[in-house]
């Protein structure tokens, strides 16, 4: 007797492709855009995280017995977050001997308070804790996701402008950006015509 090998239960065997190939070509393809959408997933995840975070720090920093805040106070509490960073800064600094180089840590904490600082020169996007309406609901936000971000309304505020706010994102009910106002108002003026 001799013995047979087992074929394979549902599996054709693999052909071996021509590296220039239309079919080689068409995997190239399709592995180069799955690389491409898991680098902009993990983008995103990292972008979520780092407004959530920011998000958070405002949340615990708020005054437990305040309907609403100033824009004094809210851009105390901003100071606070771009400045975070210094005490680490300092002691990375401190431990550093004289005439060496900069730690990763060290560099990659100074380019993160840049940021921010250029971020907070320029107008940073928070939510509207002038309103006591808007500030009970981002006081109920558990920041766990950023779905519940669109229900508040979130305002525009600058270092260089400290005494001026200006609303940059409304809330909506369906959490989508389009803007639906025009199409109630034409339905309206339609019933009118008849």
């Amino acid at each position: 007797m001799t013995s047979k090998s087992k074929p394979t239960k549902g599996r054709k065997p693999e052909k071996i492709q021509h590296p220039d190939s239309r079919v080689a070509a068409q995997h190239v393809r399709r592995a180069a855009r799955k690389d491409r959408l898991a680098d902009l997933r993990s983008k995103a995840k990292s972008k979520a995280a780092t407004r959530l975070e920011f998000y958070s720090f405002i949340q615990s920093r708020l005054p437990p017995d305040s309907t609403y805040l100033s824009l004094p106070e809210i851009h105390a509490i901003l100071a606070v977050w771009v400045s975070r960073h210094g005490a680490e800064i300092s002691l990375e600094q401190t431990a550093r001997r004289k005439g060496r180089p900069k730690s990763a840590k060290e560099t990659k904490l100074e380019e993160v308070q840049l940021r921010e600082v250029e971020n907070y020169k320029t107008g940073v996007e928070i939510p509207d804790l002038t309103d006591r309406d808007m500030l009970q609901k981002f006081r109920q936000w558990d920041m766990k996701s950023l779905g519940y971000a669109h229900t508040l309304r979130f305002i525009r505020v600058s270092s260089l402008q400290q005494d001026m706010a200006v609303v940059s994102r409304p809330p909506t009910a369906t959490g989508h950006e389009a803007n639906d106002d025009e199409a109630p108002q034409l339905l309206d003026d339609q019933m009118d015509e008849t």
